[in-house]
């Protein structure tokens, strides 16, 4: 709370705002409590002056106070910022409130929240501009939670695993007890939980398909598309060759999951006959050219951008795009002509690439396959899609059989995690559980992809073109210190005193391999990496082991990789729908929008398949799991299961009768009287004890501990208590828990 205004101020203010009254004066100076006993003394003050007169604020019909609370927008196409107000009770949509740059204001981002006074406008392409009057902070989140009715209203129950707390609910908004809701803070009681208001009811929490649904809302994933953007892309229409380069007579063939809606790449390959380069290749990388469709400013553009990217989930995606786009006109469908961004690379026999051209073209695939489509064709097993496509199929492998050796030279951090796949019913609900099988395929399709974003960055790099790098920068010296540790007090060795690059990890790897530690060192290696994120200063790629690389591969998925298609646009001339002046000068918004939205992205998947897989176990309550301990936390150890890879709990409260110290550098827990310990990379049985699907919480009863039952404490701490090595390995948790995602460069 600040001090109340000097006179001189007050008056000032009021001179701007004479319409305001005293509430909006003392939200203005943040007067609050008895201090506004003190302000009412200053406005008669000035009343008896003439400097102010009591009144309440003017509302024209069906319009909006002159003080009022509003929300900042995204900014549009030209970089102009909007608003909305706080409080819209009126039919239709609210008025269009223009934020234009004021000398002095603060800073402003999406979600703030500000008190402005509002001067109405006509002819001017918004209903009013705004003045900050003062920045309030940001809009409140939303709550998810379960709605349980009471005498006195109701209460909220969160979702989230852990939580313990819960909101009074002031306004149940028709909500039926057990329902799934949202609802909005309603601001603190002085005694009691906090209050909150049911603003959207969400149904039933336990029907399988809430599942993706809890996340999206949670994690605030859009997932409904504005009117003006789909109007946009269902008035889109198929382009005609006109100047691109006709491509349509090679046999470009797709290869995705078998599942896949959208086909945004597709490869041919043929032998080089330039006898220079003897045993070479000519790769040719075609990538849907969605820039074409979604341009600088346009609705579909605004909403890309607030997305990021696609977001993943078992029983549904939420597109960046509309499917008019992402499952039509910018996918490679087979058989039908698609306008694309193709990439022409010479290879050598080595892999080594040897050149490369962009070209703004028109193709026709010949097949779309999937991965085990094209696995079988590589052993022999042709069918009635690859039969006719047999050499390209086998100059395909040939190609990927040189990226492979290159790839081995060049040697990128070559991690075992297996990607868990969760497979649903036709109503939803987990029918198994499995681990994804690693393919050639799989491996033929992202190395062509690796040496296509090379290629891009390179070009762009060279012809000084703004973009957007995917950075992957190398661990920090804390991190590789725990990780060194880790891999010493398993046996291990990891060299100090020299640059770090990843075949030191992969040498690591490669000793770990094959041991009862293979799982620990790399999980432990994964964790000791940074993430991945988007930027427009070009810091290499630790991971994978290269000095530039740039998304250009998936923009019906990716917003990053639609800026590099643009920025290739410009620097090639193709046409006006290149890299806009707006999208050069708000690069690095872009860069942390966009990786801020991965980022909620990845959370909202792994929180999805938590609660997916606490469904699927719910039925085996009591059932006996091998697993390994893959953390500790005061609370209690984790413990990766082995049959699904789900996680869970073991609580503290489960070891034993006794005190429990938490070692946080050596990642145990140990009892204080009977000496018993338990560590990361532990092998342990569990008992499953309880299975949440609301929340994903996974609650478990340890059985053995490396073949052994846990000791219980009998009233004497035993001495000297063996050290397990896997037990004293470092490994960062975050808030006692952190989950494993494949990560790809």
């Amino acid at each position: 709370m600040r001090s109340l205004p000097a006179l001189a101020e007050l008056r000032a203010w009021l001179a701007e705002n004479p319409d305001a009254t005293r509430r909006d004066i003392a939200r203005a100076f943040g007067v609050k409590g008895n201090a506004k006993v003190d302000l009412k003394a200053l406005l008669r003050e000035l009343e008896a002056e003439g400097s102010y007169t009591r009144r309440a604020a003017s509302r024209r019909a069906g319009g909006l106070p002159p003080v009022t609370l509003l929300d900042v927008l995204p900014p549009d196409a030209e970089g102009d910022l909007f608003a909305r107000p706080v409080k819209w009770e009126e039919a239709g949509d609210p008025p269009r409130i223009y934020l234009p740059p004021q000398k002095g204001a603060p800073a402003l981002g999406v979600g703030d929240r500000v008190l402005a006074r509002l001067i109405p406008e006509r002819g001017a392409g918004h209903d009013y501009t705004a003045r900050i009057i003062r920045k309030l902070g940001t809009n409140p989140a939303r709550i998810l939670g379960i709605f349980r009715r009471e005498a006195q209203g109701g209460r909220i129950v969160p979702i989230d695993k852990g939580a313990d707390r819960f909101w009074q609910v002031t306004d149940t908004g028709g909500a039926e007890d057990g329902e799934l809701v949202q609802a909005e803070p309603e601001g603190k009681s002085r005694f009691g939980p906090p209050r909150v208001r049911v603003v959207a009811r969400l149904g039933d929490p336990g029907a399988p398909k809430a599942v993706s649904l809890i996340a999206i809302h949670q994690h605030g994933i859009r997932d409904t598309f504005p009117d003006a953007a789909l109007s946009e892309a269902e008035s889109a229409e198929e382009l005609p060759l006109g100047d691109r380069r006709d491509l349509r007579h090679l046999a470009f063939t797709t290869i995705d999951p078998w599942d896949a809606r959208d086909h945004d790449d597709a490869l041919y390959v043929a032998p080089d006959p330039d006898p220079g380069n003897p045993g070479g290749h000519i790769l040719w990388v075609a990538i849907a050219d969605v820039a074409a469709y979604v341009t600088p400013g346009s609705e579909l553009d605004r909403e890309a951008r607030r997305r990021g990217n696609s977001t993943y989930f078992p029983d549904r995606v939420v597109p960046m795009l509309p499917d008019a786009l992402s499952g039509d006109l910018c996918s490679l469908h087979e058989g039908v002509d698609r306008p694309c961004i193709a990439l022409r690379m010479v290879v050598a026999e080595d892999g080594t690439k040897r050149d490369h051209s962009f070209h703004r073209a028109m193709i026709r695939s010949r097949a779309s396959l999937t991965y085990e489509q094209a696995q079988a064709a590589d052993d022999g097993q042709l069918d009635a899609a690859t039969g006719p496509l047999a050499g390209e199929m086998a100059a395909l492998f040939g190609v990927y059989r040189a990226l492979r050796a290159a790839r081995a030279r060049r040697q990128p951090l070559d991690l075992d995690l297996p990607e868990r796949q969760i497979v649903l019913s036709d109503e939803g609900r987990v029918t198994s559980v499995a681990f994804k099988e690693r393919l050639d395929t799989h491996r033929l399709v992202e190395e062509c992809m690796v040496l296509a974003n090379v290629a891009a960055a390179e070009t762009l790099r060279a012809a000084r073109s703004a973009l957007l790098y995917r950075v992957h920068e190398e661990p920090s010296p804390e991190k590789l210190e725990s990780l060194r540790e880790i891999a010493g007090e398993s046996g291990f060795t990891l060299a100090r005193g020299q640059v770090l690059q990843t075949r030191h990890l992969n040498q690591l790897l490669a000793q770990a391999e094959g041991t009862e530690f293979d799982e620990l060192i790399n999980m432990a290696t994964l964790r000791s990496m940074t993430q991945a994120y988007y930027a427009p200063q070009n810091f290499g790629h630790f991971g994978l082991a290269l000095r530039e690389y740039a998304h250009f591969t998936s923009p019906i998925r990716r917003y990053a990789d639609l800026i590099v298609h643009r920025a290739l646009i410009a620097a090639h001339g193709w046409g006006p729908d290149g890299l806009s002046a707006w999208d050069i000068e708000h690069i690095d918004e872009t860069a942390k929008a966009i990786s801020e939205a991965e980022r909620r992205s990845m959370v909202a998947e792994r929180d999805t398949a938590d609660r997916y897989l606490a469904a699927f176990l719910a039925d085996r309550v009591g059932a006996e799991f091998a697993g390994r301990v893959s953390g500790v936390a005061r609370f209690g150890a984790f413990v990766r299961l082995d049959e699904t890879g789900a996680d869970g709990l073991v609580p503290i409260r489960a070891l034993g009768d006794e005190y429990f110290r938490h070692d946080a550098e050596a990642q145990v827990l140990e009892g204080e009287r009977s000496g018993f310990r338990i560590g990361v990379g532990q092998r342990v049985r569990v008992k499953l004890a309880e299975a949440e699907p609301v929340t994903g919480g996974i609650a478990l009863e340890l059985l053995e501990v490396e073949g052994e039952a846990p000791r219980r404490s009998t009233g004497q701490r035993r001495k000297g208590a063996p050290r397990r090595a896997a037990g004293r390995a470092r490994v960062a948790r975050s808030k006692g828990r952190k989950k494993l995602s494949r990560k790809r460069g």
